[in-house]
Formats: structure tokens, C-alpha cells, sequence
């Protein structure tokens, strides 16, 4: 991928060594307690009068970019650590939140606008049974399942023959934006049985819980919560394993890879359907959160601004993609309310800057400053 890479950008060295110092395992702790403790407290057990308290709105939109920071997380090991640039995991993200949307659809029973067991979409287009690929929709566990097993076969099938054929580079990228770009097409059709250009919405319980209530928001946070961070652990322990420096000298010089006796296939093809289910867990808990899913979420606007969070907070980080989610969704959603009419041209002079002046990201600024300050 270094045809694609600024001139003066240079990729962190492999590196040997724990999971995390003491300072990272600090960090991990923090984390768990402001996900754990201190965000429900805020929002449970606060009035809502207090400067103190968190909102339900709050809640909600750190959830789903929390959600978001998993599949930048996901992007980093494919693209920061084995350098394979993917404009197609905003496909897998949406394949895990449509197999989470069936679930929540079926939840719904009864209580939609036409009293009928089918979903409203499929009374509306005169289905009269449910289609094959809705059978086990009623069922939680084979769901979930669903959501590992549908984007990792994919993924799988997909990587396999692009890798095989050695596709590579901006070619790679193209043909998975290509691929994201059909899928999109797809499940704009109302015949595919997943709601056309609606998607899926109005959903009402999970597990037999109603969705709405604090309780259920504030548990699907934690969720998601626990689940990034053990992703970051699980991501760490990648990178700093045998297996992880393998990748990272494919992404430095696959030839050389090859030449020393291992077989790249192997390695870039688990690391992309590894990648590929952790956007489809990040798109299960987003759905249930958002209360919508749709064919928007598989635009190829929506992959490019997966790696775009990645860039910005730092590539080879692995902390540094999660920043980077954080920080231009939290610029989005205030630019948005603050300046409605300009708020793009914000975030494009925000993404110019970046890309001119902060070639590693924001972690790759702050780690400047601190070596300047220590010397």
C-alpha cells in the first residue's frame, strides 16, 4: 500500500513485547470504570436537572460511536498493520446490523400498524409467508450467529479469490468499494425481503425487554462498551504476537514475506475476515441503539468514512483510529447543531488539515509533543 501513503508518512516498526504497561493497563481500567460505573450513574441516578447528568441523547450517541470506534479499530488491522486499504467494511457493518434488524423485527409481533405476524414492509408489498432467508429470525442465539457467520463467509469467499489472484493496492480498494456499492443496490430492492429503501425501523423489545426504557439503553451502552474494549485487548494482543509481526512485515515488503518461507494468504486472509465480523458486531449493537438500519449504511461514502476516522486519529496505533472515530463524529454532531448550513465545509477543512499537516494522525501529534517535551 505505500503507493497510496503520503511521502513523509513512515509506519510505526514492529514491535516486541506485553499486552500493555502500566500506563495502558491504567487506561484500560479507566475506561471500564467510566463505561461500567460511571456514564450509568450519570444517566440512572442523576436528576436531570444537574449539570451532572447525562442524557438519554448523550447515551445514545456515544453508544453508536462507540460502535463506530470498533470498526475503525477493525480498519487498523487491516489496513494500519497489514496494509490493505478497504473501502467495502461499511458492507459488513451493515450485514451485522441487518441479521441484529430481523431479530428486532420479529420482536415487534403483533404490535405493528397492520396486526399481522409479518413485519409491516412485507404486509405493505402483499407477502403472505415469511421468505426462506427470515426462518430463523425468530430465534436470538441463531441470529447472533448469523451475524458472525453471513459477513465472515463472506469476507472469507471474497478475500480468498482477491488475495489468490494477488489484488492489491488502490485495485484491491476499488473492488471492494465496487463490491459495498452492489450489495447497496440489493437491498434497495423490495424483493430481497429487507425492506428496500426503508430498511428496517419502529422496532419495540429485545429479548422480550421494550427497547426504549433507560434500562435497555444504558445496558446495550455497556455492551457495546465492554466489547470495544475487549476488541482493543484482543487487537493488542494481535499485533504484539508472531502472527502480528508476520502482518506487519507483509504491510513493509510482502516479497520479502514470501521469500522467508510464509505464505501471505494465510495471514492477510484471516486478518481481513477477522476485520470484516468485528464491523458486523459493531453494526448488531449499533442497530438496536439507533433504531434503524438501512441500504444508506452500505453508501460507498459510508466505507470512506471508515478509513477516514483510521487516518485521522492515527494508523498503527490501534488507540489511535478509536480517537479519531471519536473525535470527527463528536466534531460531526456538534458541527451540525452549531453551524447547520456549513457544517461540511468544516469538516473538509478538517480532513485537508489533518492530511497536510498531521500525516500520523492525532496520535502521531500528541507522541511529537511528548518527545519534544522529553528531550
Amino acid at each position: 500500500m505505500s503507493a497510496v501513503l503520503p511521502p513523509t508518512f513512515t509506519l510505526p516498526a514492529p514491535k516486541r513485547g506485553t499486552l500493555l504497561g502500566p500506563k495502558g493497563w491504567t487506561g484500560v481500567f479507566v475506561a471500564l470504570l467510566v463505561v461500567c460505573v460511571l456514564a450509568p450513574v450519570l444517566n440512572l441516578l442523576v436528576p436531570e436537572g444537574s449539570m451532572l447528568h447525562l442524557s438519554d441523547y448523550s447515551i445514545g450517541l456515544i453508544g453508536k460511536i462507540m460502535c463506530y470506534a470498533i470498526c475503525a479499530l477493525a480498519m487498523d488491522l487491516i489496513w494500519g498493520y497489514t496494509g490493505i486499504l478497504s473501502l467495502g467494511h461499511g458492507l459488513f457493518f451493515a450485514l451485522g446490523g441487518y441479521g441484529m434488524g430481523m431479530y428486532l423485527m420479529r420482536q415487534i409481533g403483533r404490535d405493528g400498524n397492520y396486526k399481522s405476524d409479518l413485519p409491516d414492509f412485507m404486509v405493505f408489498l402483499d407477502w403472505k409467508e415469511l421468505p426462506w432467508h427470515w426462518a430463523l429470525s425468530d430465534s436470538f442465539i441463531a441470529q447472533m450467529l448469523l451475524v458472525l457467520l453471513v459477513p465472515g463467509l463472506l469476507a472469507f469467499v471474497f478475500g480468498f479469490f482477491a488475495f489468490r489472484s494477488r489484488i492489491k493496492g488502490v485495485y484491491f480498494s476499488i473492488i471492494t468499494q465496487a463490491m459495498t456499492f452492489a450489495a447497496m443496490l440489493l437491498f434497495f430492492r423490495n424483493e430481497t425481503g429487507f425492506g428496500g429503501n426503508n430498511g428496517f425501523t419502529d422496532f419495540k423489545r429485545i429479548l422480550d425487554l421494550p427497547i426504549a426504557t433507560p434500562s435497555t439503553r444504558i445496558t446495550l451502552f455497556v455492551l457495546t462498551g465492554l466489547v470495544l474494549i475487549g476488541f482493543y485487548l484482543m487487537a493488542r494482543w494481535i499485533v504484539n504476537s508472531k502472527y502480528g509481526r508476520v502482518l506487519q512485515a507483509i504491510r513493509d515488503a510482502e516479497t520479502r514475506v514470501m521469500f522467508t518461507g510464509y505464505d501471505p494468504l494465510a495471514y492477510k486472509l484471516s486478518i481481513w475476515t477477522l476485520s470484516a465480523v468485528m464491523c458486523a458486531v459493531a453494526g448488531a449493537l449499533y442497530v438496536p441503539q439507533v433504531g434503524i438500519i438501512n441500504p444508506s449504511e452500505m453508501t460507498p461514502a459510508a466505507s470512506i468514512e471508515i478509513a477516514i476516522w483510521a487516518a485521522v486519529g492515527g494508523r498503527a496505533t490501534l488507540i489511535g483510529p478509536i480517537v479519531g472515530a471519536f473525535f470527527v463524529n463528536g466534531a460531526k454532531s456538534w458541527f451540525t447543531v452549531a453551524f447547520p448550513e456549513v457544517w461540511l465545509y468544516f469538516l473538509g477543512a478538517l480532513f485537508i488539515a489533518v492530511t497536510l499537516f498531521l500525516p500520523q494522525g492525532i496520535v502521531g501529534l500528541f507522541r511529537k509533543f511528548k518527545k519534544e517535551a522529553g528531550q
